[in-house]
C-alpha cells in the first residue's frame, strides 16, 4: 500500500509530483468487523495478517478459514449471535465458508449490494487508518508498517465514538426487533 500524502508542499507556481516506485506487492491484509449492540458501545474486532510467501506464489489475501476463525474470536468476544453483513468479496461467498455460517446458529449473514462501499462501516475504518498512522510515512520495513498498523487501529478500538461514526455516516440505523418499553 502506498502511503497517503496528507500534506506537501512546492515552491509557489510549482505542481507537487509525488513519485512512488514500483507496484504493490500485498505483503499484509487486514480483516475487520465492527461490531454493533443497541445500548452498549461499539467495537472494532480485527485480524492483520502478513503473507509470508507473497513472492513465491502464495496466496496475498485472507483464506475462506481465516474469516471462518475472525468469526469464532468475535463470536467468544462478544459473548452474544452475530449478524454479518458482508460486502460481495468473492472469499465472503465462498461454499465453505457460507456451510459453516449455516451451520452455527450463532451467525446469521446478510449481503450489502454490488459494489456499495459506501454502506459498509468498515470502508470507513480503513479511510481513518489511512488518514491517521499512514499519512505522509515512509515505512522502514514491513515489521515498521505492521507496528504501525496495530497501533493505528487501536487507537480506533479504544474511541468507540469513531467506530460509532463510520457506522453513520453509511446512512444507516440500528433497529431491534423487540419492543421497547414505553
Amino acid at each position: 500500500m502506498t502511503p497517503p500524502t496528507a500534506r506537501t508542499w512546492a515552491r509557489r507556481g510549482h505542481t507537487p509530483v509525488i513519485r512512488v516506485r514500483g507496484r504493490s506487492q500485498r505483503r499484509f491484509s487486514i480483516a475487520a468487523l465492527a461490531c454493533y449492540k443497541q445500548g452498549e458501545r461499539s467495537r472494532l474486532i480485527y485480524r492483520p495478517k502478513q503473507h509470508v510467501d507473497h513472492k513465491q506464489g502464495g496466496r496475498r489475501s485472507f483464506t475462506w478459514t481465516d474469516y471462518r476463525d475472525l468469526l469464532i474470536a468475535a463470536h467468544q468476544q462478544l459473548g452474544a449471535p452475530i449478524v454479518l453483513v458482508w460486502d460481495n468479496l468473492n472469499v465472503h461467498k465462498d461454499r465453505r465458508l457460507r456451510e459453516f455460517i449455516d451451520t452455527h446458529d450463532w451467525v446469521n449473514c446478510y449481503f450489502l449490494p454490488s459494489y456499495a462501499p459506501d454502506l459498509n462501516p468498515v470502508e470507513g475504518i480503513w479511510s481513518l487508518l489511512r488518514r491517521s498512522s499512514q499519512a505522509n510515512t515512509a515505512f522502514t520495513d514491513p515489521d515498521h508498517l505492521m507496528s504501525a498498523l496495530r497501533h493505528g487501529l487501536r487507537q480506533i478500538q479504544y474511541r468507540s465514538n469513531l467506530v460509532d461514526g463510520c457506522l453513520s455516516e453509511t446512512g444507516l440505523t440500528l433497529t431491534t426487533s423487540r419492543q421497547q418499553p414505553q
